[in-house]
Order: structure tokens, then sequence, then C-alpha cells
């Protein structure tokens, strides 16, 4: 680990060539053949290429990217490591955001419905952190335990709201995250988490000092509440325009920012583009995985990061334990 700490930019080059890897595995894996060869002798490879492969890969990369930051400002905010936007109700409000918009103006288009899901993922997790930051600071397994307790409370208020007006199966393509609907012209939304990504990374000296908590941030200099309000909005914005594209993914805001911070320590300036790329290999690796299991059918990439991020996740927790 220190090694790693002395050479960040080793870590970054080999997480830079695995995440290339992983995008030419991905173009090639799916029911249709699209190789240099069929795309040589076929223009309908070509354009499956162009019209879903291509989409596919760039919103896993942009998605993962995205939700490992999120997790980890939302860790630097509360100065707790085991939160994420997945566990914290953010995801689970901005579902509610797209549902209610849903019923309401059934027309909506893909930029309406990721406003109100941004609104409504903003409202969530500012009441999450209005209620943790009352929790006692000695006893930081709280925290987690209410955001799982929060948002299982508002999943279930989306749950009911769906029953009521015959949308569970609606709800259902939102919570549980799936690439394979992704096509072009449906998944470049996805985009603005990549201008909050480098949003975060412009203000990341500051939120390194956030982390350090509110009177220690303003003896410093920082505005606090300015920070925090943005970086709520960055948190709510990447939340929302995930969840409208892809779905719920789950453990990638948690497990990424632990191992990475475990890595090369906690200077955001320094870890937060190593975040954004383990962040798309995780999500990236994950979606493969689900096409490759049960080829040629898929395994939505939820379910496979579910799987994935809990073992990680008790793998960090008991090598914590092991170090302490």
């Amino acid at each position: 680990m220190a090694s790693v700490q002395r050479h960040p930019k080793r870590l970054s080059g080999l997480a830079g060539l695995l995440l290339a890897f992983l995008c030419i595995v991905s173009l090639g894996v799916g029911a249709g053949d699209v190789s240099l060869g069929a795309l040589w002798t076929s223009s309908d490879k070509a354009e499956l290429l162009g019209i879903s492969r291509l989409p596919r890969t760039l919103a896993a990369v942009l998605a993962g990217a995205g939700l490992a930051i999120a997790g980890l400002i939302m860790q630097a905010i509360t100065r707790n490591r085991f939160v994420e936007p997945a566990t914290a109700g953010t995801a689970q409000s901005a579902e509610l955001g797209i549902l209610l918009v849903t019923i309401l103006w059934p027309a909506a288009t893909l930029g309406i419905k990721t406003v109100f899901a941004s609104i409504a993922a903003l409202a969530g997790t500012s009441l999450f952190l209005m209620t943790a930051h009352r929790l006692p600071p000695t006893q930081p397994y709280l925290v987690p335990l209410f955001g799982l307790i929060f948002g299982g409370v508002i999943g279930a208020a989306a749950t009911f709201v769906a029953w009521q007006a015959d949308l569970l199966q609606y709800l259902s393509v939102w919570s549980n995250g799936d690439f394979s609907g992704v096509l072009r012209g449906r998944y470049e939304i996805l985009w603005l988490g990549a201008l909050l990504v480098a949003a975060a990374w412009a203000t990341a000296d500051r939120l390194t000092i956030m982390a350090l908590g509110r009177e220690t941030s303003t003896g410093l200099g920082i505005d606090y509440q300015r920070m925090l309000q943005i970086g709520l909005g960055i948190i709510a914005i990447i939340s929302a325009v995930t969840v409208v594209v892809i779905g719920t993914i789950p453990f990638v805001g948690l497990v990424v920012p632990n191992l990475v911070s475990r890595l090369m320590g906690d200077n955001l300036r320094i870890t937060l583009p190593v975040t954004a790329v383990f962040g798309a290999i995780l999500t990236l690796g994950c979606d493969i995985a689900g096409r490759i299991i049960r080829f040629p059918y898929e395994i939505p990439v939820g379910t496979v990061m579910g799987v994935v991020g809990a073992i990680l996740f008790l793998l960090l927790l008991l090598r914590r334990r092991s170090d302490a």
C-alpha cells in the first residue's frame, strides 16, 4: 500500500489500461458478432456497434464514474465511510420523483424526468443530511443504519404510489439498473454526469477541507454552506440522471471510494480521478459479467453489482478490522 501511495501515477496508468481493455471487450460481447472481420463485410454489424454496443459501453463508463464520485462526495460531506446515494435515500428519492412525473405528465421527455428526479433527489439527500448531522458522531454506524431505514421508507412510499397507479412494472425498471435498453439517443444525458465529475475535480481541494468538519473548514476560509450546496447538487444530479437512464446501481459509491482511499489516502485532488476510473471499471466489468454468465441472455448490472459489491464491501470491513 505504501508503494501505491508513493506512485499514484502508476496506479492511474494501470487503471486506465484496464478500463481501455474492458471497453474493447464490451464492444465485442453480445449476441451479434461485431468482430473486425464482421464489421468489414457487413454494414449491419457496424450499425449495431454504433447504435447499441458503443452507447452501452459509454453509458457504463459514465454511470460508474459518476456514481463513484457521488459516493465520494457524500462520504466527505457526512464524514462517514459507510454511506452512498443508493443507501442514503438519494436514489430512492429520484425513483419517487420519476414516478410522480410519469403519473402527472405521461408524455414528459427524458430531460423533464431528469429535472424532477434531480429535485426529488436533492430534497431527499438534504433531509437525510439534516437528520444524520444530529446523530452522535461517536457512533458512525448509526448514519448508514439511518440511511438504510430512510431509503427504505422512501422506497416503500414509491412502491405504494406505483401500486395505486398500476405502475409497479415501471418502478422495477428504475429500481434495478440495467444497460440492455441503452441505445444511441437515450444515454447522452449521462454526459451531464461527466461535466459534474469535472466540476467536483475543480473543487476537490475545498471538498477535502470540508471533510474536516464545519468549524475547521470555516476557520481555513472555506464557505462551508456554499460548498455543501455544491456537493448536494452534484450528488443529486448524478444520481438522478443515472436512475432515469439506467436505474439504481448499488455499492459503486460505497466500495470504490473506500478502496481508493485505502490505496491512495484522502486527498481528493489525487484520488478523485482514480475513483472515477475505478467506478467505471467496476460498473463496466459487472455489466460484461452479466452478459457472459447466461449468454446469450443477460443478468441486469444491478443484480451483479449487488453480489460483487457486497462481497467487496465485506472484504473491506474485514480488512479494516484486521488492520485495527
